[in-house]
């Protein structure tokens, strides 16, 4: 089972992360997700805090590239098979980080990428 972190998660049912992971999790995915606050999306935990996954497929961002400073060394750390920048989250200084240590990266929707089953 491949696993998706989505980082910008949200409880809020209009938020497109809250939508991804719903999505990510009937496509068959292991679903992670980190966010300002705690909370839930069904029964997936919205963590606060950074912390380690093993073999991570995918990070799906959804945070301001502004937001995306803090958690530059956890993406490195975490070592994923690729970074998607959904849109409104693409950051040049991050694709620049992620091609300097060989993360592949892609601007493009989750939501779209999933309905295409191209994720």
């Amino acid at each position: 089972m491949k696993k998706v972190l989505v980082l910008g998660a949200s409880p809020n049912v209009d938020r497109y992360s809250n939508m991804a992971m719903k999505k990510l999790e009937a496509k068959g995915f292991a679903v992670f997700s980190l966010g300002k606050r705690k909370g839930s999306v069904g029964t997936m935990k919205i963590e606060t805090e950074q912390f380690p996954i093993e073999n991570l497929y995918a990070i799906s961002l959804y945070l301001s590239p502004e937001n995306q400073v803090d958690y530059y060394q956890y993406i490195l750390q975490l070592k994923p098979d690729k970074v998607i920048f959904n849109p409104g989250t693409e950051n040049g200084f991050l694709e620049t980080i992620l091609d300097k240590h060989k993360i592949p990266y892609e601007r493009a929707c989750t939501l779209v990428l999933l309905n295409l089953d191209q994720l």
